[in-house]
């Protein structure tokens, strides 16, 4: 009678890749985080320029950071994040989506109307002398309903309900400053101010930020984002 050797030669190649599947699993966490390290920019420009590339996929609709499962066991060891995003809380506003970044990337703030607060200041200072960020993105957006909130409230001379007044108070400096040119969109004007306000203020504040900037470590830049278009309009960086 004669074997059928089928079974056993697929059960070998079933071993053979089983076993191969294993080894590349088994790939220790310190492997894949040298790897990530690896591909950490130099300088606070590159950081920049890595965050206007991947905004570029992402407009384009050609992303590249899909996997979100990709090197899991890495950031379980710890994060190191390049670059930190003060966005909007609008929930239409999803940094690691707009800039094509992959997780433990991008140390993110979100607040309605992306201002920078006390307790923002320490979260930026624990970003950049903690987990070494390189460069600070204000982020703002267009339709942004707190900043439009914040210039009926002047308009009107009125007040929202509960604690928006928080919101408000912070948002007006940045429409204080652009009423006086009476710019034909007070909404974009106001956001694109209150968005280098806010990043003139994270590179100024003493002593850690502030110092690391005089050194050259860290950079700041403020940005909008086009809801319709998926676009980033970088505006004057520090």
């Amino acid at each position: 009678m004669c074997q059928d050797t089928s079974k056993e030669t697929i059960s070998r190649r079933g071993l053979f890749m089983g076993g191969l599947a294993l080894g590349v699993a088994g790939a220790s966490a310190s492997q894949v985080a040298a790897q990530v390290a690896e591909a950490r920019p130099a300088t606070p420009d590159e950081a920049l320029k890595r965050l206007v590339e991947g905004n570029e996929r992402y407009v384009a609709n050609k992303a590249i950071n899909t996997d979100h499962s990709a090197a899991r066991a890495a950031r379980a060891q710890g994060q190191q994040p390049f670059a930190a995003v003060v966005s909007c809380a609008d929930s239409r506003v999803v940094p690691e989506l707009i800039f094509d970044q992959a997780p433990g990337d991008l140390f993110v703030l979100r607040v309605a109307g992306n201002f920078i607060n006390d307790d923002g200041l320490a979260s930026l200072e624990f970003g950049a002398a903690v987990l070494g960020i390189q460069t600070i993105v204000v982020l703002g957006h267009t339709a942004c309903g707190a900043v439009d909130a914040t210039i009926k409230s002047i308009q009107d001379r009125t007040l929202p309900p509960g604690h928006l007044p928080l919101l408000v108070n912070a948002i007006r400096p940045a429409v204080y400053d652009v009423l006086p040119d009476d710019p034909a969109d007070l909404l974009a004007a106001a956001t694109a101010r209150n968005a280098t306000l806010n990043a003139e203020k994270a590179v100024s504040a003493d002593p850690i930020l502030a110092d690391l900037h005089a050194s050259g470590k860290i950079s700041a830049v403020g940005g909008v984002y086009d809801i319709s278009s998926g676009k980033v309009d970088f505006l004057q960086g520090l």
